[in-house]
């Protein structure tokens, strides 16, 4: 059965890699030249969630993704304004594939919902996944809204004649997946 990772369990992780953690904060931070760097996904998430980024982007790398995350991105206006919607638009549109990291911070941020609904107008509904993570593993209920439901997961699962759990890209519908690296990738 497929399994939602946790905060708690992201956290946990990025405490015994902190060098891992500092690496990929300061490269999001830092070195992120967004004009001549070719991002393969978009990465949307609330700025609440800040703190869980590094750790997604870092399984996206690990999997052959190079996404692209506002955090950092100096391109964007300060305050936000209609320039940050033609970038993030564009951005959006240039990349291959459209990853959600949703959590209950979700639902309350002004932007999330519009990268979605961008993205499904910009994109097949096979290059779009959400990746999402919750407080506690038996609390999803709030995952249920409509059209989250036309959407796939990015979820630790093990293949079928497999003995390790590996990070999928799995269709709650149909019950099948794409290993995160083929789905990237392909």
């Amino acid at each position: 059965m497929p399994e939602i990772i946790t905060f708690s369990e992201i956290r946990q992780s990025l405490s015994n890699k902190r060098h891992l953690y500092e690496e990929i904060n300061s490269s999001l931070k830092k070195s992120m030249n967004f004009s001549t760097s070719y991002h393969n996904i978009f990465l949307s998430h609330s700025s609440k969630d800040n703190e869980f980024i590094p750790y997604i982007v870092q399984i996206l790398k690990s999997h052959g993704g190079n996404p692209y995350v506002d955090i950092g991105d100096n391109k964007l206006p300060t305050p936000p304004s209609a320039g940050t919607a033609k970038i993030l638009k564009s951005n959006i549109q240039a990349a291959k594939r459209f990853v959600l990291f949703l959590t209950t911070n979700s639902k309350d941020s002004k932007w999330v919902p519009w990268e979605l609904g961008l993205s499904d107008g910009a994109k097949r509904n096979e290059d779009i996944a959400i990746f999402p993570s919750t407080e506690m593993a038996y609390n999803t209920i709030w995952m249920n809204q409509e059209y989250l439901g036309l959407y796939r997961k990015i979820v630790l699962g093990r293949f079928k004649d497999c003995t390790e759990d590996v990070w999928m890209v799995w269709d709650e519908t149909k019950n099948m997946a794409d290993e995160l690296s083929r789905w990237i990738c392909g």
